[in-house]
């Protein structure tokens, strides 16, 4: 998987992302700080949609290139995160137009690093909501993906899907209802 630098070299998370997307306008050296700011979350998401290291390592390259290469075209108006997910997911439909994808459920167990299956209690419970969670339409699961796998925030999973804050984020709530009560029924 990509690595960011070591931490000394990273910017701390509360600095202007405005001031980091003009400078790294100006210098492409500077699209490093975007980068290591972003990196894990968008290998993750890619890593839960492609299914092997290999082929995410692949796709987040290819995102992150397009992200230098149109950022002279960003407007900063909203959430770079958003912009630059909405990349990462274009890779990834090209990347299902040559072959599928894993399952959801295999690429939490692997990104997580914990062998969740193993644990005798939970591994049950976990592989039923994997099944569930299999029976989503992908637009749903694409749901899951944005806000549980690469981490965003309803404001910037709205932005991507062109959708309001609040339709996202009650559609997000009312899958998770959804599926809860479906874990519950024997």
């Amino acid at each position: 998987m990509p690595k960011p630098r070591p931490a000394e070299q990273v910017e701390p998370v509360e600095q202007d992302e405005a001031a980091l997307i003009l400078s790294a306008r100006r210098d492409p050296e500077a699209f490093a700080r975007l980068y290591d700011r972003y990196i894990q979350p968008v290998y993750r998401y890619l890593y839960s949609r492609a299914g092997s290291a290999d082929d995410a390592e692949e796709l987040t390259a290819q995102t992150f290139l397009a992200a230098l290469e149109s950022l002279p075209r960003y407007d900063h108006r909203g959430y770079f995160s958003a912009w630059l997910f909405s990349i990462a997911r274009h890779k990834a439909v090209d990347f299902f137009r040559r072959r599928e994808a894993l399952p959801l459920e295999e690429a939490e167990e692997v990104s997580s690093g914990v062998d969740l299956p193993g644990e005798a209690a939970r591994g049950e419970q976990i592989r039923e909501l994997a099944r569930l969670i299999g029976t989503l339409e992908d637009g749903e699961r694409e749901l899951i993906r944005l806000h549980f796998t690469a981490g965003l925030t309803f404001a910037e999973m709205a932005s991507i899907l062109g959708k309001k804050e609040d339709a996202v984020k009650k559609s997000v709530y009312r899958l998770l209802e959804r599926l809860h009560g479906r874990m519950e029924k024997p």
